[in-house]
């Protein structure tokens, strides 16, 4: 079974879908699959045009790519879920209960990866390693201010609003690319 982690925000138009593409990039190496809804999504509209721009840097072709809106099944298959906002987080957790304890905030599961002892080897798949080495970091650390958590939604946004976005994303995901590292 290959696990797969799941980027949420809001439509699936911005944020969600270029942390897809960016993820994919950047974990090409792990054994994990990526993908991505909107809490509010309509199913089958395409991207925002700068974000097309965004994953078209990341080597992507995203003119096929089609938001889907969130369905509990998206949230059980799983290993990981990261939304963009503490919002959507409890969206995904009502949802799914069951994801409680594999469901974060990207910026807050960046920081517990970031914080968190090397994963162990041998437990389990790489990523699953990763989540329960972050929950566990989790005692150790202060909490963080709420707009700490939440990743600015660049929409009515310029070009340049989407980048920066795009590299918070990316900024977010390499502890979590290190933390995985350390399981495999």
């Amino acid at each position: 079974m290959v696990d797969e982690v799941l980027f949420v925000c809001h439509a699936n138009m911005c944020r969600s879908p270029m942390a897809e593409f960016i993820a994919r990039r950047l974990l090409a190496d792990c054994p994990v699959t990526v993908a991505s809804a909107g809490t509010d999504a309509l199913d089958g509209a395409p991207m925002h045009p700068y974000a097309v721009e965004v994953a078209a840097g990341t080597g992507a072709d995203a003119a096929a790519f089609r938001t889907r809106r969130l369905r509990a099944e998206h949230l059980a298959g799983a290993s990981l879920v990261l939304t963009a906002t503490r919002r959507q987080r409890s969206v995904c957790t009502a949802l799914a209960p069951a994801a409680l304890h594999r469901t974060f905030t990207l910026r807050q599961f960046a920081r517990l990866a970031a914080a968190a002892e090397p994963a162990p080897t041998g437990a389990g798949s790489p990523l699953r390693a990763a989540v329960e080495a972050a929950a566990r970091a989790r005692a150790g650390l202060q909490p963080a201010a709420p707009d700490a958590d939440d990743l600015r939604d660049p929409i009515g946004g310029s070009p340049a609003d989407f980048r920066r976005c795009a590299e918070e994303i990316e900024r977010s995901i390499r502890p979590v690319l290190a933390l995985i590292g350390t399981a495999g």
